[in-house]
């Protein structure tokens, strides 16, 4: 006559972690830059498992526990256009452009800037109309 028996048997397997990107504006554009580390999940398989003449002949799974949730990876991905600033002035960025005015002022653009705006090269947008050396004051 054939001897069967039952035992309890656990094991343990990961449970994978997602991915999240996340747009963010302080970044420059194609930077990329992981704020939370995904980790790995662990799960309790518990199963019922029969033994025939020392054979397994069947197994049940009975339970199932989340022992550890799984943290989600956060990528922050760069969304930020990084301006180009005309080094003849400082205090403010002075677009590069076909011309540049005062913003606020009589100027037709097609840039602008916001000032006031020192002058440490050359005013090729004649900004600093008094030549006082500050510009858009």
């Amino acid at each position: 006559m054939p001897t069967i028996e039952k035992r309890t048997v656990t094991e343990t397997k990961a449970i994978p972690y997602s991915t999240k990107r996340v747009n963010d504006s302080s970044l420059a554009k194609g930077t990329t830059r992981v704020s939370t580390r995904g980790v790995a999940g662990v799960k309790t398989l518990t199963y019922e498992v029969t033994l025939t003449n020392g054979t397994q002949t069947g197994k049940k799974l009975v339970r199932t526990v989340i022992t550890k949730q799984p943290v989600t990876q956060v990528t922050r991905v760069g969304t930020k256009v990084a301006q180009k600033c005309d080094p003849n002035y400082s205090g403010a960025c002075v677009p590069i452009a076909s011309d540049v005015d005062c913003a606020g002022g009589s100027g037709n653009g097609p840039a602008y800037v916001r000032g006031p705006v020192q002058v440490i090269g050359s005013d090729i947008y004649d900004l600093d109309r008094d030549g006082d050396g500050t510009a858009c004051d």
